[in-house]
């Protein structure tokens, strides 16, 4: 999967994943998660309106999308003016408490967005094929502070292809094995997963896991 799959849904509006409200497995597990932590890291952040929730919260929050277009209409549909600021390989648009860094995930550092001592993560993971989920999970560490949490929402179901993709519980064990991996809590997603139950799915769990880097 090529980062232009994702621009060009971006860019048709094909964006089904996007929704308009705080995600309630964020609003549930927060104070548990993430309340403890101050500044968070939102990967593949889209134009996700949890961003602005964090901020709420009173986070420092740092978005990284690939998509300018995502980026720009956070901020656009909020009426929000953000400053525009080239950062190397990357843009940031910032106001306040919050910057979304528009590039590539794997090419961030910790120069460029600081060392997060929170992570969320709801439609990162389950966006990424195979084979660049190892290596997301062996980059995200690489971005955090000492004993950083993370907040990881999942989709497990028994079918091919994606994205979403599935997303086992032994799989969160085996990528994130630098962390201690806590189950939370697991849902049953079938009416809010259109696309595995489509795809011949029998179930779909939506699966949240407090991670703790060791």
């Amino acid at each position: 999967m090529q980062p232009d799959y994702w621009l060009e849904r971006w860019q048709e509006g094909r964006i089904g994943f996007h929704r308009a409200d705080p995600n309630p497995r964020l609003v549930e597990h927060h104070p548990r998660v993430l309340g403890p932590t101050i500044r968070v890291l939102v990967p593949l952040c889209g134009k996700s309106a949890d961003l602005e929730w964090l901020v709420t919260q009173g986070h420092e929050v740092v978005g990284v999308e690939l998509s300018e277009l995502a980026a720009k209409a956070f901020f656009d549909e909020r009426n929000l003016v953000a400053d525009r600021v080239e950062r190397g390989a990357f843009v940031e648009y910032r106001r306040g408490a919050l910057s979304i860094f528009v590039g590539d995930f794997f090419a961030a550092t910790p120069e460029l967005t600081g060392h997060c001592d929170g992570v969320y993560d709801r439609a990162a993971l389950i966006a990424l094929p195979d084979e660049l989920r190892a290596r997301y999970a062996a980059h995200l560490p690489t971005l955090l502070a000492p004993k950083a949490r993370a907040l990881l929402v999942t989709l497990h179901y028994d079918a091919l292809g994606g994205p979403p993709f599935d997303v086992s519980p032994d799989e969160v064990s085996r990528l994130f094995s630098g962390f201690t991996v806590t189950p939370l809590a697991s849902e049953d997603a079938r009416s809010e997963a259109p696309g595995p139950i489509s795809r011949g799915a029998t179930f779909v769990q939506e699966n949240s896991y407090l991670l703790e880097l060791r």
